[in-house]
């Protein structure tokens, strides 16, 4: 059954409740009037055991509850303010198979100024009976606290303290309480050329004087400016205006926030935001006005070196026509072309064809077009003239951002660079660096200076500062200057890395400190004020506030980002549901019914406006059956857009192991649960994993699940810290009626980061899938993968197949490999840039994981692998860049062609033993350079089957071009290039 929470209640209610034990509480007035001051309030714990988290010791059921790994154990209610307590109720579920138990307790409390816990009720045995007590204690306290928390030091019937729900009875102490109200703004129908002004009131509706502090006003999720609010005695109220400047054309949510980083105390944390029941809209202004709109490139796919023609579709969204004679201009690279475009309409588009051509270069680039660049026009808007789009050349993705090399920059600090083998594991922040190189910054003064290579307004920093003492990650700030000009602080944190233990299965790791560290880096990134010009000197400044022990810097990315999209036609925001940006407070509920009445047809799409955008529980279909957080339905036939994936951000708090109530806790609390025909765009999704599955097989959660089905489009989504980024398939017995497994599934521009576990695996039978132009940084497991696993409906038919991996650049995979593919057919791994692996391959074909076989073609071709593979398992295993493992079943059918093999910590290509066949594989026009510890070519010694080399070049490996292991019944036809065979 369902525990109904308790709010108010008189103590005759409670007593004929059954909920506190006679005598325990006298009945006053003022117990009377207490309330659960825990409902719905943050309860974390000191540990906690499987799959009973914290969290359900407040989520109203009777039925879950908390246990924790052991005793002694706390569990803490953030109650948000000072409250007058008069007892604390700790329930275990009534039903008689809850055997009697005592738990010794002792309660104690911190004030909301308090930095430490002082004792409320010594400790005490405090039993638990169904046949007596309804399995519920009451224990009278008396004071005054913010933090309410339980000590547990023995249960007589389990290893752990058990807390089926907690209630903190008590009234709260006189606090201020700050709200928004009469919100407006003028002129009251503006124009795009009009400056707009919104006014407000703050009013202190709380029991005690309110410090100063601010309020922010946003439109359409974003704020625009902030304003001063004096002190104010309760009661009291003060007006606040904030410029918001000229909007373009379009509807906005006007939403205020009064004191936005929560500094001062109140007695409900909840009520400081207020949004308009109307939009403000802005009308268009009398003009013309000019925007890109598109860029066509001829060829459309262009080879390296191959000459591109571009034409430029140019929009005139005014009122009145522009004449002919503006010059459109596009830039790419170094190279700027220009066109002279006609007279356009008010409402027409013009193609127009620009003079010149450019060369395409490896790996593509960023295309910017811009109407009406010498301004001769003028327009209504000034700010939308601008269009940029990628286009992808030969390997890699065309990625948005420059990327800078730390070691490669000017510096004042200490260069680190990776021993010979790369040494893994062992604290080694070098092999974990970008090309094996990084600078670490011990001192006051101590700086790295990039100079920039292209305008920029954002900056990704990839870096390292110390772990707390005690684990969990610490805060802290580095300086960021321009041309020697301070910008702003940067916030840094290393909550998501640092993994310890001697270990490498990833189990086993844990975020307790103690003896060897890996996953040492993490990002940081942000949006500037401005945009600065190519040639910028970019400057990373250890300065006197800025206290970590020392700062290692490995990379920035540099990138224009553009301005935040409008909202399309037809979408309705989330904030039309009830979220509103920036605010702190969960907007899962507003999220859900926008996708729900997308779903069923009410709306043609969910739009996410920019903001932040607080998620604590993944998006899914509710469940006709029932099943809890063993739900497993997803979303179908729903299109999600955001404004750009810097700007919309979904983000969770609250670790997924500690959130329960989540559909699955593999799968977490965050982002999308798909079944089929949904298309997700321009969104970040940032989850709050800290670990893989250590620590009482804690996990990060899933970003993107579920069966994906037919006709799904992901495009442009950043995910960070999650466990993985996207796993797509179902298990069979996973609800057996709703198989669909993912088919013509495409993923575009995606930006996944720091993983515990793989970036994008395709599983389940997925097929006839892609992932193209994406980018994938320190992943944990594979950063991409096809996995044909057996927990399918046919084994026959539902096989990984006609899968491809084109044009992605993967760097640093600090557990697994680079790019895998396990069992299915005619599967392809193409134009591909992949660098850095910890301990895999950069590449890998095998069998282990239990796949269905290969059969078919496998076609490894066009991908560039730079310091790739290493070794694993306690260092006994050494994985070449590409190596091909058949652990018992075949690999039949492995094509590797038109490949630059560079700089591997051990050898190019390894056939590796494992009992399996790997029988005509074909090695075309490859190039292999400096295998630093191995050969070229491997054969180990119980590898079986053969291959064929044709155009294949070794160079500068240790232990010789091709090496055949005594005893190896694998055979090598051809001769690199200027090389012979060894025996």
């Amino acid at each position: 059954m369902r525990w109904k929470r308790l709010t108010g209640r008189t103590v005759a209610g409670l007593l004929t409740a059954g909920l506190i034990s006679a005598g325990l509480l006298p009945v006053t007035a003022s117990a009377a009037e207490a309330t659960d001051l825990a409902r719905g309030k943050t309860v974390t714990a000191s540990g906690s055991h499987g799959l009973y988290p914290a969290a359900n010791a407040n989520d109203g059921r009777i039925d879950s509850y908390w246990e924790s790994n052991g005793l002694p154990a706390d569990l803490t209610v953030k109650l948000g303010a000072d409250a007058d307590l008069q007892s604390v109720v700790v329930k275990l579920n009534p039903d008689p198979i809850w055997a009697r138990r005592t738990q010794d307790i002792q309660v104690l409390g911190r004030t909301q100024d308090g930095t430490t816990f002082s004792s409320l009720r010594a400790r005490a045995g405090y039993v638990f009976n169904p046949a007596t007590n309804q399995n519920t204690v009451t224990i009278p306290v008396d004071g005054r606290v913010a933090d309410l928390q339980l000590k547990f030091f023995a249960n007589t019937e389990a290893p752990g303290a058990q807390i089926a729900e907690i209630q903190v009875l008590g009234t709260a102490a006189p606090n201020p309480d700050l709200t928004v109200s009469a919100l407006s703004w003028s002129p009251s129908s503006p124009s795009e050329t009009d400056d707009i002004t919104v006014e407000g009131t703050v009013r202190n509706t709380g029991s005690a004087a309110s410090p100063a502090t601010t309020v922010d006003v946003s439109l359409g999720g974003v704020v625009v400016g902030s304003a001063p609010v004096g002190p104010l005695a309760a009661g009291a109220s003060a007006p606040v205006s904030v410029e918001a400047g000229r909007r373009p054309q379009g509807s906005y949510t006007v939403s205020a926030l009064v004191d936005p980083t929560d500094t001062v105390v109140e007695s409900d944390d909840t009520n400081n935001s207020r949004t308009t029941a109307s939009p403000l809209v802005v009308g268009q202004s009398p003009g013309p006005d000019l925007e890109v709109r598109s860029i066509s490139s001829d060829p459309a796919s262009p080879a390296v070196g191959a000459t591109v023609t571009f034409t430029v579709a140019v929009h005139n969204r005014g009122t009145s026509a522009v004449s002919a004679g503006t010059v459109t201009r596009l830039t790419v690279g170094s190279t700027t072309l220009n066109g002279t475009a006609p007279a356009i309409a008010a409402g027409a588009t013009a193609n127009v064809t620009l003079g010149g051509s450019w060369k395409a270069t490896n790996g593509g680039a960023t295309l910017t077009a811009t109407a009406d660049a010498t301004n001769l026009v003028a327009e209504t808007s000034e700010t939308n003239n601008t269009f940029a789009r990628s286009i992808v050349v030969g390997r890699g993705a065309a990625v948005p951002y420059t990327e800078l090399e730390a070691e490669k920059a000017d510096y004042r600090g200490t260069l680190l660079r990776s021993d010979a083998e790369r040494t893994f594991g062992h604290t080694n922040f070098a092999t974990e660096s970008s090309g094996r190189a990084s600078v670490r910054l011990n001192s006051t003064g101590e700086y790295v200076e990039f100079t920039s290579t292209a305008p920029a307004n954002s900056i990704v920093v990839r870096n390292s500062i110390p772990d707390a003492p005690g684990g969990g990650g610490r805060e802290a700030t580095i300086s960021l200057y321009a041309d020697g000009a301070f910008v702003r602080k940067l916030d840094l944190s290393s909550k998501y890395s640092w993994l310890y233990g001697n270990t490498d299965s990833p189990e086993g790791l844990t975020n307790t400190p103690g003896g060897d560290a890996r996953r040492l880096f993490d990002e940081s990134h942000a949006l500037l004020t401005e945009t600065y010009p190519a040639g910028t000197k970019f400057r990373l400044q250890r300065d006197a506030s800025d206290d970590a022990a020392f700062y290692i810097i490995d990379l920035i990315d540099l990138e224009q980002v553009a301005a935040p999209s409008s909202q399309p036609s037809g979408c309705v925001s989330i904030t039309t549901y009830g979220a509103v940006a920036n605010d702190g407070i969960d907007d899962t509920t507003a999220i859900q019914r926008a996708v729900t009445a997308n779903q069923n047809g009410e709306i043609d799409c969910v739009w996410i406006p920019a903001g932040q955008w607080r998620q604590e529980q993944k998006i899914l279909t509710d469940d006709p059956l029932d099943r809890g957080q063993w739900n497993q339905v997803g979303i179908r036939d729903v299109t999600i857009r955001g404004a750009g994936m810097w700007h919309s951000q979904l983000y969770t708090l609250t670790p997924p192991h500690e959130a329960g109530g989540i559909n699955h806790p593999h799968e977490g609390n965050f982002g999308f649960d798909i079944d089929e025909n949904t298309h997700i765009s321009d969104i970040a999704i940032f989850g709050s994993g800290t670990i893989r599955g250590g620590d009482g097989n804690h996990e990060g959660g899933v970003a993107l699940n579920g069966r994906f089905g037919k006709d799904t489009k992901i495009s442009n989504v950043w995910i960070e810290h999650a466990n993985v980024g996207v796993w797509a398939g179902r298990d069979f017995d996973n609800i057996q009626e709703l198989w669909n497994p993912g088919d013509g599934v495409e993923f575009t521009g995606m930006r996944i980061r720091n993983t515990y576990a793989d970036g994008i695996n395709f599983a389940n039978g997925t097929r006839n899938s892609t992932v193209y132009n994406s980018s994938f940084r320190n992943t944990g497991d594979d950063a991409l993968a096809v996995w044909s696993s057996k927990y399918v409906k046919d084994q026959s038919v539902d096989i990984g197949h006609d899968n491809s991996f084109r044009n992605n650049t993967i760097q640093l995979p600090w557990r697994a490999n680079g790019i895998a593919i396990y069992g299915g057919y005619d599967n392809r791994i193409e134009n591909n840039l992949i660098s850095d692996t910890m301990n895999y391959p950069g590449i890998m074909l095998a069998t282990d994981h239990d796949p269905l076989p290969f059969s078919g073609q496998t076609l490894i071709a066009n991908n560039g692998l730079y310091r790739t593979g290493g070794a694993f398992w306690n260092e006994d295993q050494e994985f070449g860049a590409i190596t091909l493992f058949p652990q018992n079943l075949p690999i039949p059918g492995v094509t590797i062609r038109d490949t630059d093999i560079v700089d591997s910590t051990y050898d190019g290509i390894q056939f590796k033993t494992g009992g399996g066949l790997m029988p005509d594989v074909k090695i075309q026009n490859v190039r292999i350079d400096q295998s630093n510890h191995g050969s070229g070519i491997l054969a180990m010694g119980g590898a079986r089957g053969n291959a064929t080399l044709t155009d294949v070049t070794v160079t500068d490996s240790r232990d010789g071009h091709v090496l055949i292991e005594p005893g190896s019944q694998f055979t090598i036809s051809g001769t690199p290039n200027g090389a012979r065979a060894k025996r």
